[in-house]
């Protein structure tokens, strides 16, 4: 595939654009994350790279394929290759994310964590190498298919963004409500004590 398959590659430089800038600014959402938990006590490192760091790697291959495609190839040979690594990579992470999270006890996944946390990560950088597979014999097809991959990466670092904000902002309603209810217990023992001092007195 010759300079007409690299002239596609024009046609997407606004949509990487787009989503490139999106994956670079929810970074920074996702440290405040990591912050927010750390301040609060939740979470410890095991669980931090099982639920945490992997919603850093996917808005980073967002990123890292934004990049990929806006250079100015020569061929689509070279982009095939680099993007079938990043693929071969990402499903390598997946299953040592996986690993991680049978490994650590702290906090016990249900379905929804293990739909968008284990599943559809390793499904996108699947779907990534087959498109760098098919890039030099269907180049149109093959870059809808890196963009969808790209669509789908982005939103699943949105939403595991969002499930660790949620958690950490329930769990600290929680000990609020719990330091609460303590002082409570706490005022009636201190007043129920002076009463009987009191009593006692008299």
């Amino acid at each position: 595939m010759g300079e007409g398959g690299v002239s596609l590659l024009a046609g997407w430089e606004s949509f990487y654009v787009i989503t490139g800038s999106a994956a670079a600014a929810l970074t920074g959402l996702q440290f405040v994350v990591i912050t927010l938990g750390a301040e609060r006590n939740r979470g410890n490192a095991e669980t931090n790279r099982a639920f945490g760091t992997p919603t850093i790697v996917h808005f980073g291959a967002v990123l890292l394929i934004a990049a990929i495609l806006s250079a100015p190839w020569p061929s689509l040979v070279g982009v095939a290759f680099v993007l079938g690594l990043c693929g071969v990579a990402g499903l390598v992470y997946a299953a040592v994310i996986i690993r991680t999270a049978r490994r650590q006890t702290l906090y016990t996944p249900v379905l929804e964590d293990w739909v968008w946390h284990f599943t559809l990560p390793p499904l996108a950088y699947a779907t990534l190498l087959g498109a760098a597979l098919m890039v030099q014999r269907s180049a149109t097809v093959s870059l809808f298919v890196v963009g969808g991959t790209v669509l789908l990466l982005l939103f699943v670092g949105i939403h595991n963004a969002w499930d660790s904000v949620t958690f950490i902002a329930l769990n600290l309603r929680e000990q609020e409500a719990e330091r609460e209810d303590q002082n409570k217990v706490l005022g009636v023992t201190a007043t129920e004590t002076t009463s009987l001092f009191e009593a006692d007195k008299k």
